[in-house]
């Protein structure tokens, strides 16, 4: 019974550190505050696997081994046991993460056809020493087709570039980052029919920072007949 005072004031500390950290966290936190509260060493280990956790730096869900099946496919009744123009990482998911944790190479996408490697050297300099930066290019006409890929020197400079230049604006347009295995020759170049990328292909907007409308649209697009005078 004596202890019971002692234990109340302890639970109310515990409250109050773990509406802090929520609030600091901005809602990251998943586990449950109430099981936590009765139980003040599971929630003193969810706080620290909070704050030792870092969203910027970890890797995302996309692969291209989402679309292995497909691909693999594709390349049988394509190319018949030939070589494939396709760039996807050859490996299992536990190989491909490996590389990805120890990457310093990062995949730019949503980039203006229009934006020079100098702007991309620039603003990704910002955030630590860039060793290269690959343009991707439309592997029919050789002009830039909206991605790149960055190297670093380091590590801890690539995560500096996902947490703080990611989601930025270059050429008013914002910019995505994401972790990637390394470049390898003949990823440079886009993997659309047209020659760019697949995403340009089917897009049904208009995007006047790369190329208008989507390949698909601009060759069902019937031209208008000229007014005769």
């Amino acid at each position: 019974a004596g202890d019971r005072p002692a234990r109340v004031r302890r639970e109310r500390d515990y409250r109050c550190l773990w509406a802090e950290v929520c609030v600091f966290l901005g809602g990251r936190v998943v586990s449950s505050l109430p099981s936590l509260l009765r139980c003040p060493a599971g929630m003193m280990a969810a706080l620290l696997n909070a704050l030792n956790s870092d969203s910027h730096v970890e890797l995302s869900q996309y692969r291209d081994q989402h679309f292995r099946i497909i691909q693999d496919l594709f390349i049988k009744l394509t190319f018949s046991g030939t070589d494939s123009p396709l760039s996807r990482f050859k490996g299992s998911r536990y190989e491909q993460d490996k590389l990805l944790r120890y990457s310093c190479t990062l995949y730019v996408g949503n980039l203006s056809f229009y934006t020079t490697e100098e702007q991309i050297y620039e603003l990704f300099s910002k955030s630590g020493d860039v060793k290269r930066i690959i343009m991707g290019l439309d592997k029919i006409k050789k002009t830039s087709c909206g991605f790149c890929f960055v190297e670093f020197y380091t590590r801890a400079d690539s995560e500096h570039c996902m947490r703080f230049i990611n989601g930025t604006r270059l050429d008013d347009r914002i910019i995505r980052t994401d972790w990637d295995t390394g470049f390898k020759d003949g990823r440079q170049f886009g993997r659309g029919k047209s020659g760019g990328q697949v995403r340009d292909e089917y897009r049904t907007d208009y995007d006047a920072g790369r190329g208008g409308f989507g390949k698909l649209v601009q060759m069902q697009r019937v031209p208008e007949p000229r007014q005769k005078f």
